[in-house]
């Protein structure tokens, strides 16, 4: 059987395969946004990511290429040394086979939570689906009823439209937040908030790390 310890072993039938990943970085830190906001987990930042948001904040993670190839038993064993709660996030982390990294994550006995805009097929069994939707590529049909949590960045008044467009589609028990975009939140935030007032099924999502500067 082939070593896929290390990022030293694996072709591109293992990056196909999701045995293999572009890692862009992981650290343990506290949620900052959404339904699990100030809770301590580990992240798995996963390099690659086209659906290309002009506001986007980790645009270093779109090409996948400048991001060591590692195998997911690294990643795992890494992981289990922080918490019991990893989120998967990117990039765009569906962009690959998610399934082998989650089955072997919850091996170990870890609860998985992912974020993701929805853009590519739903792989892996997770514990916790954020859908954060993009206009740049909406999600695919089968996030909808999926998603525990629906988290709309809002840039501008016409994203509060589309954000009850996305909020008709999911599920009954599915957790909805309005989040201000950064660069727009002393704009926006006003409106969110007399928003959520008028319409409490909506709930606000802050960037609470970044007030806090925590990374």
């Amino acid at each position: 059987m082939k070593d896929i310890t290390t990022s030293k072993s694996f072709d591109k039938t293992d990056i196909k395969a999701g045995t293999v990943l572009p890692l862009m970085e992981e650290f343990y830190t506290i949620q900052g946004e959404g339904y699990h906001s100030g809770k301590a987990a580990y992240f798995i930042r996963i390099g690659g990511c086209d659906v290309g948001c002009h506001w986007c904040d980790v645009k270093e993670s779109w090409n996948p290429d400048t991001h060591p190839p590692t195998g997911i038993l690294e990643i795992v064993a890494n992981a289990k040394k922080h918490s019991e709660t990893i989120v998967v996030t990117g990039g765009e982390p569906l962009t690959w086979n998610m399934e082998p990294l989650v089955s072997m994550l919850k091996s170990e006995g870890m609860t998985v939570h992912v974020e993701t805009s929805g853009a590519y097929p739903l792989t892996g069994d997770w514990d916790w689906i954020c859908l954060s939707p993009k206009k740049t590529a909406p999600p695919k049909k089968d996030f909808y009823p999926a998603a525990h949590e629906l988290k709309m960045i809002v840039f501008n008044l016409n994203d509060l439209v589309w954000a009850e467009e996305h909020a008709a589609l999911v599920g009954p028990d599915c957790e909805l937040f309005l989040q201000p975009e950064w660069s727009k939140k002393d704009v926006m935030m006003p409106h969110i908030v007399d928003y959520v007032m008028k319409y409490p099924k909506w709930k606000v999502s802050l960037q609470t790390h970044k007030y806090l500067q925590i990374p």
